[in-house]
């Protein structure tokens, strides 16, 4: 009788990055180095699990070339999705064809690579597991841009999209610099985020030697008040012509509306119940421009700050190829039900390792910047915040160029 084969299956979830597949890489080169005989990767997550859709990675990657070529990628090299398991209780037929799945290509490994909602899949699969006496271990690998995974000390994505957005706030501020001989102008940016602004605080990284930075920053840790800001940048304009203010895409009134919700943003809701968020900045700018009467513009990062892997830190790309093959091996050793994270070991010299947590003290909580790491007034944000973000965007990965444009590795089908 054949031996049963050593498998493992890894997909990916929510909201890209431009370093979610240099996680993938890392499961990928150290479950081979582990001897696992087949890694599967999921195609769109486990809603297109559940359609059996996957594809064998060996038949898409061949080299260390390919690795390192991967590793350069942004977005989702698998397909993403954004599909809430339901309760075990009430729909456990999905959970029987799940487990049917794997057992059907022999899965010892099930590694999911997202950020909190992903967790919340991870955390019902390995329950039922165990519930159920299925043998499989099931690992979270921590991905957002957004930072608001409990319990690591930051997350793969969040530093290559603020060295972006850093770099990206100086070039806006340097135009508009340009654009304001006898005139005055306001600038909104707005960053994703959701409910945590740790994106948006990383507009602070604008203000060096040569730049001013920012002239405010407004974080959805602390109620938005339009009156209060319309008044410090009426104070603004009497000093300078050109003023520009980062706001977080869920910034939210004293009583609880977005902001964006002014404009009639925000209908669409997704399965996991979170509203899609869009508008703010140019709610703000058409708001400022009637009230002060100057000319205004919005500048909405989008997707831009999640797919920029032509800037990728290193220190990022590195980082999300260690927890993904941490992943591995916390899984091959025995864990189940967890979740990799990354534990700041030093400052200076920055310095990091991975550590591993129970992914039931990490699903579905939020993690937002500390109210200390924000001023008293709520419109910038503080040295210590800046000390914590600024090891994550050091060093590049020089992306490998052809015709002048950055190369990625695509799935065949």
């Amino acid at each position: 009788m054949a031996s049963k084969k050593r498998n493992i299956i890894v997909g990916q979830s929510g909201g890209p990055t431009s370093v979610i597949n240099s996680s993938l890489a890392g499961v990928y080169k150290t479950a081979k180095e582990r001897g696992f005989h087949k890694v599967y990767g999921m195609l769109h997550g486990i809603q297109g699990l559940l359609d059996e859709q996957y594809v064998d990675l060996s038949t898409q990657i061949h080299s260390d070339m390919d690795i390192e070529l991967l590793k350069r990628t942004p977005s989702a090299f698998l397909g993403s999705c954004r599909f809430k398991l339901p309760e075990i209780h009430s729909n456990p037929e999905v959970y029987e064809k799940i487990f049917t799945i794997l057992d059907k290509l022999q899965i010892e490994v099930f590694i999911y690579i997202g950020g909190n909602d992903s967790m919340d899949t991870i955390k019902k699969l390995s329950d039922y597991a165990i519930v159920k006496g299925h043998s499989q271990k099931f690992l979270g690998v921590p991905k957002t841009i957004d930072n608001d995974l409990a319990l690591t000390d930051h997350t793969p994505g969040y530093g290559s999209a603020a060295k972006y957005i850093g770099a990206s706030t100086k070039e806006i501020i340097r135009d508009a610099l340009g654009l304001t001989y006898n005139k005055s102008m306001i600038t909104i940016i707005e960053v994703m985020g959701r409910n945590a602004g740790w994106l948006t605080g990383a507009t602070a990284l604008a203000k060096t030697e040569e730049c001013e930075g920012p002239d405010l920053i407004y974080l959805p840790e602390v109620p938005f008040d339009l009156e209060k800001c319309l008044k410090k940048v009426r104070e603004l304009l009497k000093k300078k012509s050109s003023v520009v203010i980062a706001v977080s895409e869920g910034i939210k009134l004293a009583d609880g509306r977005y902001v964006c919700e002014l404009s009639g943003g925000a209908d669409y809701v997704d399965a996991f119940g979170h509203k899609q968020l869009q508008g703010t900045a140019a709610y703000l700018a058409g708001y400022m421009g009637a009230e002060i009467g100057c000319k205004t513009r919005s500048v909405e990062f989008s997707t831009l700050q999640r797919s920029a892997s032509h800037m990728a830190s290193r220190v990022d790309v590195n980082e999300a190829f260690m927890v993904g093959g941490a992943a591995v091996k916390a899984a091959d050793e025995g864990d189940t039900g967890k979740m990799v994270v990354i534990d700041r070991i030093s400052d200076d010299p920055y310095m990091s390792a991975a550590g591993i947590y129970d992914v039931h003290r990490i699903a579905n909580n939020e993690k937002l910047v500390p109210r200390n790491w924000i001023n008293r007034e709520g419109n910038y944000v503080t040295q210590e915040f800046l000390n914590y973000i600024e090891p994550l965007i050091q060093g590049d990965y020089q992306p490998f160029m052809v015709n002048g444009l950055p190369q990625h590795l695509v799935l065949k089908r």
